[in-house]
């Protein structure tokens, strides 16, 4: 086959094809430039020029009319004209009536030649018939021969043949039957398909000349035909005779039509076929304008290889492997190809470059002269053609020759200038020799490999400095360095791929002799960690700066403990760099940290517990966080940024998180690694910095969440929900109009308005309104004057409206400085009296005892928007304080375990309790704390002594007393309380337990909804010794009952009906009346909310009556009558009640209020007792 290919080529090589000139000419039917081509360019697009000559046009315009007659006179002058014009006078219509019955006959007769209506019995050879005969025998010969083809064609299934046809062969015939084939196809387009004619002359000699003018006769059909034969091509083309022709024929039709061949190339990529056509393309494109950079060749391969679609990558992979099997070829696509790249290659290397590797003394002698390095204007091209032969070599599995590798090696090694290209070439060519260690195989080649490393590592500084670039090579050797000592090949493979942008399968094995260069003879461990600590920080460090920078090598010697073993200081270094950092954040910086963290609280080994780095100082930390609120709030420039200060804010967060994890560990090493103070947290405005990470989340990428998480644990007082309900910017047309015409209002003012309220309301409440236009960043500055004057708010008179205003805006500043905004508060809403004594609490003293917030001057308890404020605090207080007392049990227990089990080292049987008595100790503090904070808000809640006689007035007077500031106050204590049972049901339970006034179960059970949680332990409660404890419990039921009438309320209150009955027959006779006495009305309520309980309740009325009057039979002879009045009314209910609901049938005995009181506490036991059978008779009857 290769044989037959070889001359096939050669017989169509000596013929003349249609030029590019002329096929324009034709495209464009322009007259002029085809009166300028030569009689032979002339004569082969005859066919379409005669037929554009006779045949009647579509364009009528008078410029075609000239251009007609052009074509006429330039027509005139050519003999074959007349063959052409006899051609066309043929009767086509019954030659394609003649052509279709062969087919249906071939067809029939299963594709044998046998038969032809189109042609007779042939006398001679098909040549000389063709010679003989006329022009319709002519056009008779050639199509039944085309159509012959054809169908063997659609009967190949794709197997390519080779037809050796005599009329297709024959040099001396061959522009006549080309006429012939033109003319055919031009007049008959239905049965001969421009594509299949196409397909067709592939499968016989001349093929592509042929093609070629039958294209050149009918230019318009230039894409579809190559898109056709693109499509019906093979995968591997240089594989078969078939495809090599096919890519032979297209590629001398782009020849023919040069402005076509990209998007022909466009075509071949598309369908993943012919891959040695679009190379072949590209070998033969010649840009009108040369791109200096990068060749249209390096371009392509580049694109295919290292491009998104991994069905491109994978095929033309295949093409590169299977062309390395072959024998070399010269006439290969693959190795035209590599050779085109090569001297690429060559025709960029330094001119002084050379296999020669010099001694020590020609290196000098090359620094002093100046090294001719890699010229500028071709760094970019050799960076672009290393990646193209990485990605050969790497993806497509391309085995360089040694030519090949000496010269890449050549290159690599090559110095270029000092520009970020430069930078960039220097990467990628260290990338590809750790990539494709085989490429320096001899001692020669290894040691110009460490001369060149050992430059790079001379150079560096100067070539990050005269670059202007941040991400140097230097970074890249260090971070290498650090993954060979620490073994992480893995690391080091993925770091070679991310450079190089391609992944690349890279054995570690294949990694063993750069491990040995780099481990022993460049980077000890030790000059490693002392070269990384000189390293400078990155400038405005950023996501937006890519590559490899310092803070990775860094990074990598944190983890492996470097710094520590060999005694280097980082802290420094890492402070520097924190300090310079910018959003959007970097994605190396909280790991970074993380792993600082981990170093200065975990020792490098247990034989050295004292090899930790150093933390980072309180005055370093202070002086990021000096202006961070001040400045910001006055609008001028911050010494530091934003990303600085929450890195830092994580840092210390992190870090002491860490420390109480690992405080256990500590303690056996008997190390105590310092904390920061309270002093200093308090000077650290967290919740400012956490609202303005909320507004860069994007930018900060993961750090505003773990923020959010360390806050949630540490300080669980600035996390509550509803401060982050509250967080909302003024928003709208409107304000934010009015805040742009804003005037600046100095703090001084306001004192003075609230000095003299309240004459100076109206002028007060201008300056608040105005206050709440401004965003609470903005409001700090008026913090301190705000809260200061809050005592001046509880006098008389005030207008609700300054105080509601006050709140708002005390809740705008909760925002962003809640911890110092609490301390000032508390302090300001001090009593009068202690005001004199000038107590000033701090932050300390507030979490240690909450309850100080409670301890405020008594006008507060009865100011609704400064009571909201005060039970705000108290809230952030208590969970403040659990965290507290949770870190302080932590820092210490761990240590004074440590200690007594070493004092108590030989005494045996000693019991390892202090831990578990210290966190009961601690629980109990925190339930005494929560239970104290609950009862002196229900005490707040019940009205004073004022109050009740202010009620008994307007109750007389009938005017509600439901719109109160007492009754505004319960509401907000209660929905506190809600919350605070909700968080922790044991603190409804201790409450319940401890009991508290009888006249506020009404407010509790109706106002906090939670409080049906008591179901589940009133049968506890009930189980008490105290009296007063069932009495609560009962009493407690019976709201719940009426609020919540549940099967559950059911079940406990026949429980609770049991309990009674049994308590009356063990109770004495003094507590029996003291248990019952408070406790009758609530029957009512049970059988009101539960009328099935009516049984058990009357049966109960009437056995405490029967015991009340076997007591007292002697003292009073009314009892048994009235204990029959209790059997009637229990066995016939309704005979109490009088038809129509008038009065009772069995009435009650009136008594006066002295009887009562002087009667016996027996007898007046079972007076309430009847009372209460009739009270629970009239709900049902």
């Amino acid at each position: 086959l290769g044989f037959v290919y070889c001359r096939a080529m050669a017989d169509s090589a000596g013929l003349q094809f249609v030029s590019s000139y002329a096929f324009e000419a034709m495209q464009k039917v322009d007259v002029v430039r085809l009166a300028a081509l030569s009689d032979p360019e002339l004569r082969l697009l005859l066919p379409c020029l005669v037929r554009m000559a006779l045949c009647a046009p579509a364009d009528q315009s008078q410029s075609w009319a000239q251009d007609k007659k052009l074509i006429l006179r330039l027509l005139s002058g050519v003999e074959a004209v007349n063959s052409i014009v006899a051609l066309l006078s043929v009767d086509f219509h019954a030659l394609e009536q003649d052509a279709r019955k062969e087919q249906q006959l071939r067809h029939k007769a299963g594709g044998s030649n046998g038969e032809s209506i189109l042609v007779s019995q042939l006398q001679h050879g098909l040549t000389l018939e063709f010679e003989h005969s006329d022009p319709l025998r002519r056009l008779r010969l050639t199509l039944s021969e085309l159509l012959a083809i054809m169908n063997k064609v659609a009967d190949s299934n794709g197997e390519f043949f080779l037809k050796s046809s005599e009329l297709f062969e024959s040099p001396v015939y061959l522009e006549e039957v080309a006429d012939v084939l033109c003319i055919l196809q031009a007049e008959l387009p239905s049965l001969l398909p421009i594509v299949d004619v196409a397909e067709a002359l592939l499968h016989v000699r001349n093929g592509d000349w042929f093609l070629c003018l039958l294209v050149a006769n009918v230019p318009d059909s230039f894409n579809e035909v190559c898109r056709g034969l693109i499509k019906n091509g093979e995968r591997q083309d240089e594989e078969s005779v078939g495809g090599r022709r096919r890519t032979e024929a297209l590629r001398q039709l782009c020849q023919m039509n040069p402005s076509q061949a990209l998007n022909i190339r466009a075509m071949v990529v598309e369908e993943c076929h012919l891959p040695g056509l679009g190379v072949a393309l590209t070998l033969d494109y010649k840009p009108d304008t040369a791109d200096e950079a990068v060749s249209p060749l390096v371009s392509y391969v580049s694109g295919l290889l290292l491009g998104t679609n991994s069905k491109v990558r994978t095929w033309f992979s295949m093409f590169i492997r299977n062309g390395q099997q072959r024998k070399r070829e010269s006439s290969s696509v693959l190795w035209q190809m590599r050779r085109q790249l090569l001297l690429e290659l060559v025709a960029i290397l330094p001119r002084s470059r050379s296999t020669h590797v010099p001694n020590d003394g020609d290196m000098e002698e090359e620094g002093a002269s100046g090294y001719s390095g890699l010229r500028e204007e071709f760094v970019v091209k050799a960076s672009a053609l290393l990646r193209l032969y990485c990605a050969l070599m790497g993806i497509a599995g391309l085995r360089p020759t040694d030519e090949e590798a000496e010269q890449l090696l050549q290159l690599m090694t090559s110095r270029p200038p000092a520009t970020p290209a430069g930078v960039r070439f220097v990467s990628l060519s260290f990338c590809k020799l750790l990539a494709f260690p085989t490429l320096v195989s001899t001692p020669e080649q290894e040691q110009l490999m460490v001369m060149w490393l050992s430059w790079m590592i001379k150079e560096e500084e100067y070539f990050e400095s005269a670059a202007g670039v941040s991400a140097s090579f230097g970074e890249m050797l260090l971070l290498v360095a650090m993954y060979f000592h620490s073994n992480q090949l893995s690391s080091i493979i993925e770091l070679v791929c991310s450079t190089l942008g391609m992944k690349i399968a890279i054995k570690p094995s294949s990694l063993s002799k750069m491990k040995t260069i780099f481990t022993q003879e460049i980077f000890t461990e030790q000059v490693v960690t002392a070269h990384a600590v000189r390293v400078a920080v990155t400038n405005n460090l950023s996501a937006n700066i890519t590559g490899f920078l310092p803070i990775h090598c860094i990074y990598q010697l944190l983890r492996s403990r470097a710094f520590t073993k060999h005694k280097v200081s980082i802290k420094d270094w890492i402070y520097r760099q924190l300090c310079e950092t910018t959003t959007p954040i970097h994605t190396q910086l909280i790991p970074l940290i993380d792993a600082y963290i981990n170093s200065i609280l975990t020792p490098a080994s247990k034989a050295n517990p004292e090899a930790t780095n150093q933390p980072i100082t309180e005055q370093e930390i202070l002086n990021v966080f000096q202006s961070s609120q001040g400045e910001a709030s006055r609008g001028g420039r911050q010494r530091y940024s934003i990303t600085t200060q929450l890195l830092i804010l994580y840092y210390i967060l992190s870090y002491e998180e860490n420390l109480l994890a690992s405080t256990k560990q500590l303690a056996l090493m008997q190390r105590k690694p310092k904390s920061y103070s309270a002093a200093l947290m308090d000077q650290i405005p967290i919740k400012y910095l956490v609202t303005q990470a909320q507004g860069l989340q994007q930018e900060l990428g993961g750090l505003h969440s773990a923020l959010l998480r360390l806050l949630a644990t540490n300080y669980p007082h600035l996390c509550l929900v509803e401060d982050w309900v509250c967080e909302e910017e003024v928003t709208g047309t409107l304000p934010l109009l009015r805040r742009m015409i804003l005037s600046k209002i100095n703090s001084s003012v306001l004192c003075p308005a609230f000095q003299k309220l309240p004459s100076s309301s109206p002028r007060l409440m201008r300056i608040l309104e105005h206050l709440t236009l401004l965003s609470p960043g903005d409001l700090i500055p008026y913090a301190e004057a705000l809260t200061a004057s809050m005592a001046l708010l509880l006098e008389p008179a005030v207008p609700r409206r300054i105080l509601q205003t006050l709140n708002k805006l005390w809740m705008g500043l909760n925002t962003v400085m809640p911890r110092r905004l609490w301390v000032m508060t508390v302090n300001a809403l001090q009593p009068s009296a202690k005001l004199l004594r000038q107590q000033r609490y701090t932050q300390n003293d507030l979490m240690v005892d909450p309850l100080i917030v409670l301890r405020c001057d008594q006008r507060v308890y009865r100011c609704p928007p400064l009571m909201d404020i005060v039970l705000h605090m108290l809230n952030g207080y208590l969970l403040a304080s659990k965290a507290y007392l949770h870190c302080h049990l932590k820092e210490t227990a761990d240590f004074d375990r440590q200690n007594q089990t070493v004092s108590n080292l030989g005494v045996p049987g000693q019991p390892d309790t202090p831990e578990v008595t210290r966190e009961e100790l601690k629980n109990a503090l925190l339930s005494a704390q929560d239970s104290a904070a609950v009862q002196i808000l229900l005490e707040v809640c019940l009205p004073t002594s004022e109050e009740q006689a202010r009620g008994k007035v307007e109750d007389a007077e009938q005017e509600g007393g439901l719109l109160s500031d007492l009754r505004e106050v319960q509401c907000l204590i209660c929905c506190l309380l809600h919350q605070m049972f909700i968080a922790d049901p044991n603190i409804a339970k201790l409450v319940h337990f401890q009991g508290y006034p009888q006249a506020l179960l009404p407010l509790t059970v109706a106002g906090i909804p939670s409080i049906h949680i008591c179901l589940d332990f009133i049968p506890e409660l009930l189980a008490q010794p105290q009296l007063e404890k069932q009495i609560f419990a009962i009493q407690l039921l019976s709201y719940l009952c009426t609020q919540y009438a549940l099967p559950k309320s059911l079940s406990v209150a026949r429980l609770a009906i049991s309990v009674m009955g049994t308590l009356l027959t063990v109770l004495t006779r003094a507590k029996r009346f003291s248990f019952f006495m408070p406790i009758l009305p609530c029957l009512v309520a049970f059988c009101q909310a539960f009328p099935p309980l009516y049984d058990d309740v009357a049966a109960l009325l009437v056995q405490v009556g029967q015991v009340c009057a076997s007591d007292v039979a002697t003292k009073a002879r009314d009892i048994d009558p009235l204990i029959a009045r209790l059997q009637y009314l229990k066995e016939k209910p309704q005979g109490a009640v009088a038809p129509g609901g008038g009065s009772s049938k069995l009435s009650l005995p009136q008594r006066t209020a002295e009887e009562l009181g002087g009667a016996d506490p027996d007898v007046q036991l079972c007076y309430c007792v009847e009372a209460t059978f009739m009270d629970i008779i009239s709900i049902f009857f």
